[in-house]
Protein backbone atom coordinates (compact mmCIF):
# COMPACT_ATOMS: atom_id res chain seq x y z
CA UNK A 1 0.00 0.00 0.00
CA UNK A 2 1.36 3.49 -0.85
CA UNK A 3 2.57 5.57 2.09
CA UNK A 4 1.02 8.79 0.67
CA UNK A 5 -2.01 9.06 -1.63
CA UNK A 6 -3.49 12.32 -2.98
CA UNK A 7 -6.60 12.39 -5.17
CA UNK A 8 -7.77 15.61 -6.82
CA UNK A 9 -6.34 17.65 -3.96
CA UNK A 10 -7.19 21.35 -3.97
CA UNK A 11 -7.09 24.38 -1.68
CA UNK A 12 -9.15 27.54 -2.23
CA UNK A 13 -8.75 30.80 -0.34
CA UNK A 14 -11.28 33.60 -0.01
CA UNK A 15 -9.86 37.02 -0.86
CA UNK A 16 -11.65 40.09 0.54
CA UNK A 17 -11.10 43.69 -0.54
CA UNK A 18 -11.59 44.96 3.02
CA UNK A 19 -11.30 43.25 6.43
CA UNK A 20 -14.87 44.23 7.33
CA UNK A 21 -16.20 42.46 4.24
CA UNK A 22 -15.48 39.11 5.87
CA UNK A 23 -17.60 40.07 8.91
CA UNK A 24 -20.47 41.39 6.73
CA UNK A 25 -20.48 38.21 4.65
CA UNK A 26 -20.50 36.03 7.78
CA UNK A 27 -23.30 38.08 9.39
CA UNK A 28 -25.43 37.70 6.25
CA UNK A 29 -25.18 33.94 6.44
CA UNK A 30 -23.25 33.95 3.17
CA UNK A 31 -26.23 35.49 1.38
CA UNK A 32 -23.96 38.38 0.43
CA UNK A 33 -20.82 37.26 -1.39
CA UNK A 34 -18.09 39.83 -0.88
CA UNK A 35 -15.05 37.76 -1.79
CA UNK A 36 -13.44 36.19 -4.81
CA UNK A 37 -11.85 32.74 -4.74
CA UNK A 38 -8.24 32.00 -5.53
CA UNK A 39 -7.05 28.42 -5.89
CA UNK A 40 -3.58 27.86 -4.45
CA UNK A 41 -3.76 24.20 -5.44
CA UNK A 42 -6.19 22.27 -7.62
CA UNK A 43 -6.62 18.79 -9.03
CA UNK A 44 -3.33 17.39 -7.71
CA UNK A 45 -3.12 13.59 -7.70
CA UNK A 46 -0.12 11.37 -6.98
CA UNK A 47 1.09 8.43 -4.90
CA UNK A 48 4.33 7.95 -2.97
CA UNK A 49 5.46 4.42 -2.20
CA UNK A 50 6.78 3.35 1.17
CA UNK A 51 10.43 4.33 1.43
CA UNK A 52 10.37 6.51 -1.71
CA UNK A 53 11.99 9.97 -1.80
CA UNK A 54 10.24 12.64 -3.85
CA UNK A 55 11.31 16.23 -4.48
CA UNK A 56 8.69 18.94 -4.97
CA UNK A 57 9.80 21.87 -7.10
CA UNK A 58 8.24 24.91 -8.73
CA UNK A 59 8.43 28.68 -8.91
CA UNK A 60 7.29 30.89 -6.04
CA UNK A 61 3.51 30.70 -5.71
CA UNK A 62 3.31 27.31 -7.43
CA UNK A 63 1.58 25.70 -4.42
CA UNK A 64 4.47 23.71 -2.92
CA UNK A 65 4.07 24.90 0.66
CA UNK A 66 0.28 24.67 0.42
CA UNK A 67 0.60 21.01 -0.58
CA UNK A 68 2.84 20.28 2.39
CA UNK A 69 0.49 22.06 4.80
CA UNK A 70 -2.37 19.91 3.52
CA UNK A 71 -0.40 16.68 3.87
CA UNK A 72 0.67 17.55 7.42
CA UNK A 73 -2.87 18.51 8.44
CA UNK A 74 -2.13 22.14 9.30
CA UNK A 75 -4.81 23.23 6.81
CA UNK A 76 -7.81 21.44 5.33
CA UNK A 77 -8.40 20.81 1.61
CA UNK A 78 -11.23 22.55 -0.26
CA UNK A 79 -11.63 19.56 -2.56
CA UNK A 80 -10.21 16.10 -3.06
CA UNK A 81 -8.76 13.77 -0.47
CA UNK A 82 -5.45 12.45 0.81
CA UNK A 83 -4.09 9.76 3.10
CA UNK A 84 -0.72 9.63 4.85
CA UNK A 85 0.04 6.38 6.67
CA UNK A 86 2.28 6.27 9.73
CA UNK A 87 3.96 8.85 11.92
CA UNK A 88 4.81 12.11 10.16
CA UNK A 89 7.59 14.54 11.09
CA UNK A 90 7.59 17.89 9.31
CA UNK A 91 9.95 20.82 9.08
CA UNK A 92 7.92 23.58 7.45
CA UNK A 93 8.00 27.35 7.94
CA UNK A 94 10.82 28.52 10.15
CA UNK A 95 9.66 28.86 13.76
CA UNK A 96 6.29 27.20 13.13
CA UNK A 97 5.08 25.70 16.42
CA UNK A 98 7.84 27.32 18.47
CA UNK A 99 6.89 29.66 21.32
CA UNK A 100 9.33 32.60 21.34
CA UNK A 101 9.21 33.07 25.13
CA UNK A 102 9.87 29.40 25.96
CA UNK A 103 13.43 28.13 26.11
CA UNK A 104 14.82 25.46 23.80
CA UNK A 105 14.08 22.62 26.24
CA UNK A 106 10.42 23.58 26.67
CA UNK A 107 9.89 24.02 22.94
CA UNK A 108 11.58 20.71 22.24
CA UNK A 109 9.39 18.90 24.80
CA UNK A 110 6.17 20.37 23.41
CA UNK A 111 7.16 19.62 19.81
CA UNK A 112 8.09 16.04 20.64
CA UNK A 113 4.74 15.56 22.37
CA UNK A 114 2.97 16.90 19.29
CA UNK A 115 4.83 14.26 17.27
CA UNK A 116 3.06 11.65 19.39
CA UNK A 117 5.86 10.67 21.76
CA UNK A 118 4.97 9.67 25.32
CA UNK A 119 6.75 11.05 28.40
CA UNK A 120 9.43 8.36 28.43
CA UNK A 121 10.18 8.78 24.73
CA UNK A 122 10.40 12.55 25.19
CA UNK A 123 12.92 12.15 28.03
CA UNK A 124 14.98 9.74 25.91
CA UNK A 125 14.91 12.07 22.90
CA UNK A 126 15.93 15.32 24.61
CA UNK A 127 19.65 14.44 24.96
CA UNK A 128 19.77 13.74 21.23
CA UNK A 129 18.16 17.10 20.48
CA UNK A 130 20.84 18.93 22.46
CA UNK A 131 23.68 16.86 21.03
CA UNK A 132 22.59 17.00 17.38
CA UNK A 133 21.63 20.69 17.42
CA UNK A 134 24.91 21.61 19.18
CA UNK A 135 23.08 24.50 20.85
CA UNK A 136 24.73 23.87 24.23
CA UNK A 137 23.76 26.45 26.84
CA UNK A 138 21.49 28.20 24.34
CA UNK A 139 18.94 25.46 25.09
CA UNK A 140 18.32 27.37 28.35
CA UNK A 141 17.58 30.64 26.51
CA UNK A 142 14.24 31.85 25.05
CA UNK A 143 13.80 30.97 21.37
CA UNK A 144 13.23 34.66 20.59
CA UNK A 145 16.97 35.15 21.20
CA UNK A 146 17.88 32.52 18.58
CA UNK A 147 19.22 33.35 15.14
CA UNK A 148 17.46 31.79 12.15
CA UNK A 149 20.22 29.18 11.91
CA UNK A 150 19.78 28.24 15.57
CA UNK A 151 16.03 27.88 15.07
CA UNK A 152 16.67 25.53 12.15
CA UNK A 153 19.05 23.46 14.27
CA UNK A 154 16.46 23.06 17.02
CA UNK A 155 13.53 22.37 14.68
CA UNK A 156 15.40 19.78 12.60
CA UNK A 157 16.83 18.03 15.67
CA UNK A 158 13.33 17.72 17.16
CA UNK A 159 11.76 16.51 13.90
CA UNK A 160 14.41 13.82 13.48
CA UNK A 161 14.93 12.79 17.11
CA UNK A 162 13.03 9.58 16.37
CA UNK A 163 12.86 8.08 12.89
CA UNK A 164 9.47 8.94 11.35
CA UNK A 165 7.60 6.93 8.75
CA UNK A 166 7.29 10.10 6.66
CA UNK A 167 9.67 13.08 6.78
CA UNK A 168 8.46 16.30 5.15
CA UNK A 169 11.02 19.08 4.74
CA UNK A 170 10.29 22.53 3.32
CA UNK A 171 12.99 25.02 2.35
CA UNK A 172 13.83 25.88 5.97
CA UNK A 173 17.17 24.06 5.76
CA UNK A 174 18.39 26.49 3.10
CA UNK A 175 18.87 29.21 5.74
CA UNK A 176 21.15 27.07 7.88
CA UNK A 177 24.93 27.18 7.76
CA UNK A 178 26.84 24.88 5.41
CA UNK A 179 28.07 22.65 8.25
CA UNK A 180 24.57 21.93 9.54
CA UNK A 181 23.22 21.45 6.00
CA UNK A 182 25.76 18.66 5.49
CA UNK A 183 24.94 17.17 8.88
CA UNK A 184 21.20 17.29 8.18
CA UNK A 185 21.64 15.70 4.76
CA UNK A 186 23.55 12.82 6.32
CA UNK A 187 20.75 12.36 8.86
CA UNK A 188 18.16 12.30 6.06
CA UNK A 189 20.21 9.78 4.10
CA UNK A 190 20.38 7.52 7.17
CA UNK A 191 16.59 7.66 7.46
CA UNK A 192 16.24 6.82 3.78
CA UNK A 193 18.40 3.74 4.23
CA UNK A 194 16.10 2.68 7.09
CA UNK A 195 12.97 3.05 4.92
CA UNK A 196 11.65 6.53 5.75
CA UNK A 197 9.53 8.16 3.04
CA UNK A 198 10.76 11.67 2.15
CA UNK A 199 8.99 14.70 0.68
CA UNK A 200 11.50 17.47 0.05
CA UNK A 201 10.83 21.01 -1.20
CA UNK A 202 13.74 23.11 -2.46
CA UNK A 203 14.97 25.25 -5.35
CA UNK A 204 18.37 23.54 -5.21
CA UNK A 205 18.66 20.99 -8.06
CA UNK A 206 21.73 19.41 -6.48
CA UNK A 207 19.85 18.66 -3.25
CA UNK A 208 16.89 17.11 -5.05
CA UNK A 209 19.07 15.01 -7.35
CA UNK A 210 21.19 13.86 -4.42
CA UNK A 211 18.26 12.86 -2.19
CA UNK A 212 15.46 12.02 -4.64
CA UNK A 213 15.04 9.85 -7.71
CA UNK A 214 11.62 11.31 -8.49
CA UNK A 215 10.26 14.87 -8.56
CA UNK A 216 6.91 16.63 -8.85
CA UNK A 217 6.79 19.97 -10.68
CA UNK A 218 4.00 22.31 -9.60
CA UNK A 219 3.00 25.35 -11.62
CA UNK A 220 0.21 27.77 -10.67
CA UNK A 221 -1.31 25.21 -8.34
CA UNK A 222 -1.40 22.29 -10.78
CA UNK A 223 0.83 19.24 -11.16
CA UNK A 224 2.75 19.84 -14.38
CA UNK A 225 5.33 17.03 -14.33
CA UNK A 226 5.87 13.81 -12.38
CA UNK A 227 8.91 11.75 -13.25
CA UNK A 228 12.66 11.19 -12.82
CA UNK A 229 14.23 14.05 -10.82
CA UNK A 230 16.80 15.06 -13.43
CA UNK A 231 14.25 15.16 -16.28
CA UNK A 232 11.74 17.16 -14.23
CA UNK A 233 14.41 19.64 -13.13
CA UNK A 234 15.54 20.05 -16.73
CA UNK A 235 11.99 21.01 -17.68
CA UNK A 236 11.83 23.38 -14.71
CA UNK A 237 15.06 25.07 -15.80
CA UNK A 238 13.61 25.46 -19.27
CA UNK A 239 10.55 27.16 -17.76
CA UNK A 240 12.78 29.60 -15.90
CA UNK A 241 14.74 30.38 -19.05
CA UNK A 242 11.61 31.04 -21.06
CA UNK A 243 11.33 34.81 -21.19
CA UNK A 244 9.07 35.21 -24.20
CA UNK A 245 5.59 33.82 -24.69
CA UNK A 246 6.51 32.11 -27.95
CA UNK A 247 9.51 30.28 -26.53
CA UNK A 248 9.02 26.55 -26.98
CA UNK A 249 9.79 23.66 -24.65
CA UNK A 250 10.09 20.13 -26.02
CA UNK A 251 10.63 17.04 -23.92
CA UNK A 252 11.07 13.86 -25.94
CA UNK A 253 12.20 10.30 -25.33
CA UNK A 254 15.37 9.56 -27.30
CA UNK A 255 17.53 6.47 -26.96
CA UNK A 256 15.93 5.54 -23.63
CA UNK A 257 16.52 8.96 -22.07
CA UNK A 258 14.41 12.10 -21.71
CA UNK A 259 15.77 15.01 -23.75
CA UNK A 260 14.63 18.58 -23.09
CA UNK A 261 14.99 21.51 -25.51
CA UNK A 262 13.75 25.03 -25.06
CA UNK A 263 14.36 28.56 -26.27
CA UNK A 264 13.16 31.15 -28.75
CA UNK A 265 15.00 29.42 -31.65
CA UNK A 266 16.32 32.75 -32.93
CA UNK A 267 19.47 30.69 -33.16
CA UNK A 268 19.57 26.91 -33.14
CA UNK A 269 22.21 24.39 -32.10
CA UNK A 270 22.66 21.98 -34.97
CA UNK A 271 25.26 19.52 -33.64
CA UNK A 272 27.15 18.64 -30.45
CA UNK A 273 30.16 16.34 -30.73
CA UNK A 274 33.11 15.25 -28.58
CA UNK A 275 36.49 14.58 -30.18
CA UNK A 276 39.77 13.06 -29.09
CA UNK A 277 43.18 14.69 -29.45
CA UNK A 278 43.45 13.20 -32.95
CA UNK A 279 40.26 14.99 -34.03
CA UNK A 280 38.18 11.81 -34.31
CA UNK A 281 34.66 11.87 -32.86
CA UNK A 282 34.44 9.53 -29.88
CA UNK A 283 32.14 8.49 -27.03
CA UNK A 284 34.71 6.83 -24.72
CA UNK A 285 37.70 8.45 -23.04
CA UNK A 286 40.24 7.48 -20.40
CA UNK A 287 40.46 9.36 -17.09
CA UNK A 288 42.23 12.74 -17.57
CA UNK A 289 42.40 12.29 -21.35
CA UNK A 290 42.17 15.54 -23.36
CA UNK A 291 39.07 16.13 -25.47
CA UNK A 292 37.48 18.82 -27.59
CA UNK A 293 33.77 19.63 -27.34
CA UNK A 294 32.31 21.15 -30.51
CA UNK A 295 28.98 22.99 -30.54
CA UNK A 296 27.69 24.04 -33.96
CA UNK A 297 24.86 26.55 -34.29
CA UNK A 298 23.02 28.54 -36.94
CA UNK A 299 21.66 32.07 -36.26
CA UNK A 300 18.28 32.80 -37.80
CA UNK A 301 18.53 36.50 -37.01
CA UNK A 302 21.46 38.86 -36.60
CA UNK A 303 23.03 38.43 -33.14
CA UNK A 304 25.39 41.00 -31.59
CA UNK A 305 27.03 38.76 -28.96
CA UNK A 306 26.06 35.08 -28.71
CA UNK A 307 27.29 32.96 -25.79
CA UNK A 308 27.78 29.20 -26.07
CA UNK A 309 27.95 27.16 -22.88
CA UNK A 310 27.94 23.59 -21.62
CA UNK A 311 27.64 21.60 -18.40
CA UNK A 312 28.81 18.04 -17.78
CA UNK A 313 26.63 15.92 -15.47
CA UNK A 314 27.17 12.52 -13.92
CA UNK A 315 24.78 9.59 -14.23
CA UNK A 316 22.66 10.89 -11.32
CA UNK A 317 22.24 14.29 -12.95
CA UNK A 318 24.61 16.15 -10.61
CA UNK A 319 26.52 19.03 -12.18
CA UNK A 320 30.23 18.16 -12.47
CA UNK A 321 31.54 21.13 -14.43
CA UNK A 322 30.24 23.86 -16.67
CA UNK A 323 31.41 27.04 -18.37
CA UNK A 324 30.72 29.16 -21.44
CA UNK A 325 32.43 31.46 -23.92
CA UNK A 326 31.47 34.50 -21.82
CA UNK A 327 33.27 33.22 -18.73
CA UNK A 328 36.21 32.01 -20.85
CA UNK A 329 36.72 35.54 -22.15
CA UNK A 330 36.13 34.66 -25.79
CA UNK A 331 35.63 37.89 -27.75
CA UNK A 332 32.02 38.50 -28.67
CA UNK A 333 31.62 38.35 -32.41
CA UNK A 334 28.50 39.73 -34.14
CA UNK A 335 26.79 37.03 -36.20
CA UNK A 336 24.70 37.60 -39.28
CA UNK A 337 21.63 35.52 -39.98
CA UNK A 338 22.25 32.26 -41.80
CA UNK A 339 25.39 30.22 -42.09
CA UNK A 340 26.86 27.98 -39.39
CA UNK A 341 29.30 28.79 -36.60
CA UNK A 342 31.20 26.47 -34.29
CA UNK A 343 32.40 26.91 -30.69
CA UNK A 344 35.18 24.63 -29.47
CA UNK A 345 36.14 23.86 -25.87
CA UNK A 346 39.44 22.06 -25.26
CA UNK A 347 39.28 20.32 -21.89
CA UNK A 348 40.84 17.55 -19.90
CA UNK A 349 38.35 14.96 -18.67
CA UNK A 350 39.75 14.78 -15.14
CA UNK A 351 36.74 12.93 -13.78
CA UNK A 352 36.18 9.50 -12.32
CA UNK A 353 35.16 6.49 -14.41
CA UNK A 354 31.48 6.43 -15.27
CA UNK A 355 28.77 7.67 -17.60
CA UNK A 356 28.36 11.40 -18.22
CA UNK A 357 26.08 13.67 -20.23
CA UNK A 358 26.62 17.08 -21.81
CA UNK A 359 23.96 19.81 -21.79
CA UNK A 360 24.57 22.79 -24.07
CA UNK A 361 23.02 26.25 -24.27
CA UNK A 362 23.01 29.18 -26.67
CA UNK A 363 22.14 32.55 -25.15
CA UNK A 364 23.48 36.02 -24.41
CA UNK A 365 25.63 37.37 -21.59
CA UNK A 366 26.71 35.09 -18.71
CA UNK A 367 23.69 32.78 -18.21
CA UNK A 368 20.87 31.20 -20.21
CA UNK A 369 18.21 33.04 -18.19
CA UNK A 370 19.11 36.35 -19.86
CA UNK A 371 17.95 35.48 -23.40
CA UNK A 372 17.75 31.79 -24.20
CA UNK A 373 17.90 30.91 -27.89
CA UNK A 374 18.42 27.16 -27.57
CA UNK A 375 18.93 25.01 -24.48
CA UNK A 376 19.56 21.32 -25.20
CA UNK A 377 19.58 18.94 -22.28
CA UNK A 378 21.72 15.79 -22.57
CA UNK A 379 22.76 16.55 -26.11
CA UNK A 380 25.27 13.70 -25.95
CA UNK A 381 26.48 10.93 -23.64
CA UNK A 382 30.03 9.71 -23.13
CA UNK A 383 31.86 7.20 -20.98
CA UNK A 384 35.05 7.63 -18.96
CA UNK A 385 37.06 4.48 -18.27
CA UNK A 386 40.14 3.87 -16.06
CA UNK A 387 43.41 4.89 -17.69
CA UNK A 388 46.97 5.52 -16.60
CA UNK A 389 45.95 7.70 -13.65
CA UNK A 390 46.57 5.93 -10.33
CA UNK A 391 43.60 4.51 -8.47
CA UNK A 392 41.21 6.90 -6.69
CA UNK A 393 37.57 7.26 -5.72
CA UNK A 394 35.10 10.05 -6.47
CA UNK A 395 34.07 12.09 -9.49
CA UNK A 396 37.18 14.30 -9.74
CA UNK A 397 40.68 13.15 -10.72
CA UNK A 398 42.68 15.80 -8.88
CA UNK A 399 46.46 15.91 -9.45
CA UNK A 400 48.13 14.50 -6.33
CA UNK A 401 51.72 13.96 -5.20
CA UNK A 402 52.08 11.76 -2.13
CA UNK A 403 55.13 11.26 0.09
CA UNK A 404 55.95 9.26 3.16
CA UNK A 405 58.88 10.08 5.42
CA UNK A 406 59.95 9.77 9.01
CA UNK A 407 58.76 12.59 11.25
CA UNK A 408 61.21 14.67 13.29
CA UNK A 409 61.92 14.18 16.98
Amino acid sequence: MPRIVARGLGKKYRIYRHPLARLVEWASGDRRVLHHAEWALRGVSFEVADGESVGIIGMNGAGKSTLLRLLTGTTQPSEGSFHVAGRVAALLELGLGMHPEFDGWRNAMLSLQLLGLDDRQVRDALPFVREFSELGSHMDQPVRTYSTGMQVRLAFSVATAVRPDVLIVDEALSVGDAYFQHKSTSRIRAFQEQGTTLLFVTHDPGAVKALCRRALLLDRGTLLRDGPADAVFDYYNAMIARKEEDAHIEQLESGGRTVTRSGSREAEITAVTLHGADGAERATFAVAEPAVLEVRFRPRVAMPSPTVGFVIRDRLGNDVFGTNTFHQGVAHQPCAAGGELVARFALGLSVGPGSYSVTVALHTEHAHVDASFDWWDRALLFEVVPGEVRGFTGVAALPVRASLERGGG
